[in-house]
């Protein structure tokens, strides 16, 4: 079968097209035949030789597939079914127990950037009934971060104002999300284009940051001096402080993502004296995408989509991503 591989040390020129032995399920596994997977900024990472994985590690977290054989003792599919993974395959409920990242896809075990994948039958979700496999494929990292951060973490109610930032997978989706839950959204980018996307898509107010960069003190402002229910903040700490400006009250903050750095200040005082939450979030388990789909089916929700690549032209697609001129989600054709 073929395979995308990373080399050590990792780098656009140490991702490499081979070819590999096919895989057999055996009990309690299925094997599956991978249509289509999407790019995040995590498999950015990993290709990039940012977080270490073992020499030849296949890359990629989402995979939207088709079961083409069940092993021994499988009850949950059948041949031919349309099948999803999960970020985290053996969070199935509950709490989250072991925070690490040695059994993610395309991190600590091998990831769906191959045509053909063994795993557990418990790896795997349902996919949305009427999604294509490319659609599929946006779902399993960064809608179920944002369903997480929204639904699960800030528990999100009609007429809560959530403030979004960026126009990454994650943020769009929390954009559709908070609005098909009957949110009031403000949205930030550096981009004027972006935002009248991002506005088109149902955001209520856009923020330019490079022009406002107190943003915080801005989106405050939109609430009408109240301040916002939630923050999707993917930033980190660059914009951190931007966050807690625009809170009210006791708000919440879901920290995703670290784009801007892996440490920083944070105004503490700040923070405390507004009794802000700050949950890490860290995608889901199989019960919130489970969740997310039924969701997912019942409002109509589409994924944004951007380019699509066939797997050959992968470091083609990870160029592209780290271009930042793509708008929702980049695709992988396998």
């Amino acid at each position: 079968m073929k395979v995308a591989a990373v080399k050590k040390p990792g780098g656009p020129g140490n991702l490499v097209i081979e070819e590999r032995p096919d895989p057999k399920p055996g009990p309690g596994e299925i094997l599956v035949r991978v249509r289509a997977s999407s790019l995040n900024y995590h498999d950015f990472v990993v290709v990039m030789g940012g977080i270490p994985t073992d020499d030849g590690r296949i890359p990629m977290s989402d995979g939207a597939c088709e079961v083409l054989e069940v092993g021994d003792g499988v009850t949950r599919f059948g041949k031919g079914d349309r099948v999803l993974s999960l970020f985290f395959p053996n969070w199935q409920s509950g709490e989250i127990e072991a925070a690490g990242f040695d059994k993610v896809p395309g991190d600590g075990a091998d990831g769906f950037g191959a045509k053909l994948v063994v795993a557990p039958e418990t790896a795997f979700t349902r996919m949305p009934d009427s999604y294509s496999y490319r659609e599929a494929a946006t779902l399993p990292c960064a809608a179920l971060t944002a369903w997480r951060a929204l639904m699960v973490e800030a528990k999100v109610k009609p007429g809560d104002w959530v403030l979004t930032q960026g126009t990454g997978g994650v943020s769009i989706f929390a954009l559709q999300f908070a609005k098909a839950a009957g949110c009031r959204v403000i949205s930030t980018s550096s981009s004027d284009a972006k935002l009248e996307r991002l506005k088109a898509l149902g955001a209520d107010h856009v923020i330019n940051y490079k022009d406002t960069p107190d943003w915080g003190k801005a989106a405050k402002k939109l609430t009408g001096g109240r301040g916002v229910d939630e923050v999707v903040e993917i930033g980190g700490p660059g914009t951190l402080a931007q966050s807690i400006a625009a809170c009210r009250p006791a708000g919440h903050i879901s920290l995703i993502g670290v784009l801007t750095g892996v440490a920083g200040e944070v105004p503490t005082a700040a923070l405390f004296s507004m009794n802000i939450t700050v949950s890490g979030i860290t995608v889901g388990s199989r019960r919130h995408q489970e969740d997310m789909i039924a969701a997912i089916e019942a409002n109509g929700i589409k994924p944004v989509l951007d380019k699509d690549f066939p797997l050959d032209d992968i470091a083609a697609a990870f160029a592209h991503q780290a271009s930042q001129q793509h708008f929702g989600k980049i695709t992988l054709s396998v």
